[in-house]
């Protein structure tokens, strides 16, 4: 009967099969079906399903662009956002060693010399190096990022050049020379120094942005395991009420599985925030100030060397000279005592105090007329002159840098093994849910056979 029923209906049209097909279902029977027992079972069971595995894909999913921001933050963020401040402080080295062989007239120190190639040599490396990582990288960036290391670039010749000339005739006697190196620290100090300051605020601007968005919780991965526990357990109790079925023990393996990816998530999740936390704090902020800092060293230390070399009687450079070092010693004074780099700091203070008391007999020695004595004050190689002083913190800061630098990547680099395996741990364990949903509710829909 029934070969003759599917042979009669493959004679007829799709149509006319299709409205056969509907006058023999009992539409009665259909309705009467969707409010049975087993097909509320098996809705209830594609409903568990399917949050189980949402909940799972949705947490892999969080772990998995958390764990990618941040090792993209170790791999490419942070080392740029160090490459920014490394062209900055090699531009701001660079002015004030120009300025300090300067004072030496006639032909310069080598090491004063090697000083101030070395530092434009970093500087233009770091050039390089920004411009050559940009192609590889997977985020953009920020539009005027390109435009600010091509300025900074196309005046790094100009200002070597105005150095030279400046060289040139301060070994030939010509009083010329100095105001080329003015025009030279006036290039640097308006136009290049502000450029590469914007550049490392836009490097450093990725990387807070990725610490605050880090250190927030994740809801999508907290909040749907919690909504499938709910769900179980209102499953559990439903079954219970309807079928007097006081436990499922295939519902409260999958509730436990659920659980077990919840507090894996949370505890996961929470220990990766206390160290990206930890890393801002102890990391990028005290580095952040220390690279202040030693900007500022070398501002000052360039207003005291032009000051020098112009035999300027005005106030502009001290103006400069004293706001940049009451700045600095704000900054040092300031400084956490438990953060890393605090012992490179109290070294960078004491010689803070030399610097200010060797540029006081500079600046009362040039009042005097004195340029000799004032000279050897502000170049001199003895240990209570300010080259010395100035040395002495300039190497302090860049170990402070270095030892807080090492502090946010040690830092990140735990945030990050934190979440180790929990994307695909998640998966799994969603899988083993359902799993457990489907023994669970089985046997009851294998009772309605």
């Amino acid at each position: 009967m029934a070969r003759l029923a599917y042979s009669q209906l493959d004679e007829l049209s799709p149509r006319a099969a299709a409205a056969a097909v509907r006058n023999r279902i009992d539409a009665s029977e259909v309705r009467a079906f969707v409010r049975s027992s087993p097909a509320r079972l098996i809705a209830l069971g594609l409903l568990l399903l399917g949050i189980c595995l949402v909940a799972g894909a949705v947490t892999a999913a969080e772990v998995g662009d958390r764990q990618h921001a941040l090792d993209r933050l170790l791999s490419a963020a942070e080392p740029d956002a160090n490459s920014a401040q490394h062209l900055y402080t090699s531009l701001s080295v660079a002015d004030a060693a120009a300025g300090t062989a300067f004072i030496s007239g006639g032909l310069e120190p080598q090491p004063v010399r090697d000083h101030y190639d070395q530092a434009i040599g970093e500087a233009a490396a770091e050039l390089v190096a920004q411009s050559a990582r940009v192609g590889t990288q997977e985020a953009t960036e920020p539009d005027n990022d390109a435009e600010l290391r091509t300025g900074i670039a196309t005046e790094l010749p100009v200002y070597t050049g105005l150095i030279e000339t400046a060289r040139t005739n301060n070994r030939e006697g010509h009083p010329v020379g100095a105001a080329y190196l003015s025009e030279a620290s006036n290039l640097m100090q308006g136009s290049m120094l502000p450029q590469a300051e914007r550049l490392q605020e836009h490097r450093w601007a990725a990387i807070t942005e990725t610490q605050r968005d880090h250190v927030r919780p994740p809801w999508a991965a907290i909040g749907l395991p919690i909504l499938a526990l709910a769900a179980l357990i209102g499953a559990q109790y439903y079954l219970a009420r309807r079928w007097r079925r006081v436990l499922n023990p295939g519902l409260l393996a999958a509730s436990g599985v659920l659980l077990i990816l919840l507090s894996w998530t949370v505890i996961a999740g929470s220990f990766s925030a206390v160290a990206t936390a930890s890393g801002r704090d102890h990391g990028a902020i005290p580095g952040d100030r220390l690279t202040t800092s030693r900007i500022l060293a070398q501002q000052a230390r360039a207003a005291e060397t032009l000051k020098l070399v112009r035999r300027d009687a005005s106030s502009d450079y001290d103006n400069t000279f004293d706001n940049s070092i009451t700045r600095l010693d704000d900054l040092l004074t300031d400084y956490p005592t438990d953060a890393p780099g605090a012992g490179e700091v109290r070294t960078a203070h004491g010689a803070l105090d030399r610097w200010r008391a060797a540029h006081e007999r500079m600046t009362d020695a040039l009042g005097r007329g004195d340029f000799l004595q004032a000279s050897n004050v502000a170049i001199g190689t003895g240990p209570e002159q300010a080259s010395a002083a100035v040395e002495t913190l300039d190497t302090a800061l860049a170990d402070g840098i270095a030892h807080t630098r090492q502090t946010l990547r040690d830092d990140i680099s735990d945030a990050a093994r934190s979440l180790n395996f929990l994307a695909p741990g998640a998966l799994v364990l969603a899988a083993l849910a359902a799993a457990f949903v489907l023994a669970g509710l089985w046997p009851r829909l294998r009772e309605y056979r």
